[in-house]
């Protein structure tokens, strides 16, 4: 692996602070908050089993990604690994990294509508009377803004997003932390921790199935952990903010995730109604007042956050794409502070049009868009794992001696990696309430491949019209 840094006009505009808080917040999501309930009622308790194999296959994954990110830091990050590994220019390496671009762009368009929309229910909370799709467009347009006035504004606001965050997760860890241990004032410590993890059918009361399930379910809410190495091309100190990111990761998975699921099931009986809000009633359950106002601001946060670097990665996916003809050229353009405006605004328009579909077709286009999204994640997750395990079997042992961050256990880890999530899409082709996301996603798979190949098409009739107008023009 050589190091890649072709930036064109974009600029080095963020700094390790940005780089650091990207990272720690990629991978807390209102999924996490909010999500991770619908996980534990399905499961049980042995959610925290759900989280710990999804958490897992991620880490590694991240590994995969530091190795290459840290070695080529390029713009698009695996959308050109992807190209590397199978060939580049032609055949297999084209089509990869078309599938690779376009799946990945088309997840966070898709992550933007549905944070524009889950947004406005929340604002709703305080303001009931103002009608969700204007808070929808609202938050769109300001987020959109940001991300428009450069990369630098971009991870400032991020900065300040996953700092609170990451403030209220390691805040509740604590607190709840205290509770379990019996450490919490007398007067407020109302629940007895073992029975509500074990007395509701004990630590696994549906079986091993719906432990696999919630781990297919628990796949979506960690997307976001490889914005980081997309970001690196932006960075100043690329190498060093990618491979401090992916040294982190584990933690982050295990405390985060992990952690704060095993300590909500210890706090609140995963078969009651409260668990739709899981981590409002684990507040409330500590006796914690304004619980419901103070989680709901957070989990606006973790909202708003998904959506300004949903925009920012799509516009920066899309951007790769236009380097090597899979986009069109104009999309490239970008201003004088290195910004790519049109990339932008296309990732926006998208958003607009799905949350104009989340009100007047909520059952059918919005539902598509929903239900297929989470399998394309999966299959960006699986190129990303062939492209690490091709790419490095062509280093010699010197080239890997000098890699910053090197992949555990090669190749064994990466080719475990990759049956575990050709493994998640097998069950969910088993797991009924995950068949439709599975098909949905494959349909998508589907378009992508018929769009390449008129996209191919196109291009060869294309360069065959250039060549004849050169012979008839020589000719003359």
């Amino acid at each position: 692996m050589q190091p890649s840094m072709d930036r064109s006009d974009l600029k080095c505009g963020l700094k390790q602070r940005h780089m650091t808080m990207i990272a720690l917040g990629g991978v807390i999501g209102a999924g996490l908050f909010v999500g991770s309930g619908v996980v534990i009622q399905q499961t049980g308790p042995a959610a925290i089993l759900s989280f710990l194999i999804t958490g897992g296959l991620v880490v590694l994954v991240m590994r995969m990604l530091g190795e290459m990110a840290c070695a080529m830091p390029a713009v698009g990050s695996f959308y050109e690994y992807a190209r590397l590994a199978f060939g580049n220019w032609r055949g297999p390496g084209r089509l990869a990294g078309f599938l690779t671009g376009w799946m990945y762009w088309y997840f966070w368009v898709i992550v933007v509508a549905l944070e524009a929309v889950a947004g406005a229910k929340l604002v709703q909370f305080w303001l009931p009377d103002v009608p969700a799709w204007i808070i929808s467009l609202t938050l769109l347009v300001v987020l959109t803004a940001t991300n428009l006035i450069s990369v630098g504004s971009y991870g400032e606001f991020e900065f300040w997003f996953s700092s609170i965050k990451v403030g209220a997760i390691v805040v509740f860890l604590f607190l709840g932390g205290l509770y379990v241990l019996g450490l919490w004032p007398a007067s407020l410590h109302t629940t007895a921790v073992l029975p509500t993890l074990l007395g509701h059918g004990g630590f696994m009361p549906h079986g091993i199935g719906p432990v696999m399930s919630g781990a297919v379910a628990a796949t979506g809410f960690y997307f976001g952990a490889e914005i980081v190495t997309i970001a690196a091309a932006e960075a100043r100190e690329p190498a060093k903010a990618v491979a401090k990111a992916t040294n982190s990761v584990i933690t982050r998975v295990l405390v985060f995730y992990v952690g704060s699921v095993a300590l909500v099931v210890a706090l609140v009986p995963w078969n009651s109604h409260q668990m739709s809000t899981p981590y409002v009633s684990a507040l409330q359950v500590m006796g914690l007042p304004a619980a419901a106002n103070v989680m709901n601001a957070i989990v606006l946060t973790a909202v708003l956050s998904a959506l300004n670097s949903g925009l920012y990665a799509a516009s920066r996916m899309l951007f790769a794409l236009t380097r090597h003809g899979d986009a069109p050229a104009s999309l490239a353009k970008v201003n004088k502070r290195g910004v790519p405006v049109r990339a932008i605004l296309l990732g926006t328009l998208f958003g607009y049009v799905s949350v104009v579909m989340s009100y007047v077709s909520p059952d059918t286009v919005f539902a598509f868009l929903v239900d297929s999204y989470g399998t394309v994640a999966i299959f960006v997750y699986v190129l990303i794992a062939i492209s690490q395990l091709r790419l490095r079997s062509r280093l010699g042992a010197t080239a890997v001696n000098e890699l910053r961050v090197k992949m555990w256990g090669f190749p064994y880890l990466t080719w475990l990696s990759i049956a575990g999530m050709i493994g998640i899409l097998v069950a969910m082709a088993f797991i009924p309430a995950q068949r439709k996301p599975l098909w949905l996603g494959v349909a998508s798979l589907g378009v992508l491949l018929v769009a390449y190949g008129l996209f191919i098409r196109r291009r060869r009739a294309s360069s065959s019209v250039d060549e004849h107008e050169l012979v008839t023009f020589s000719q003359h």
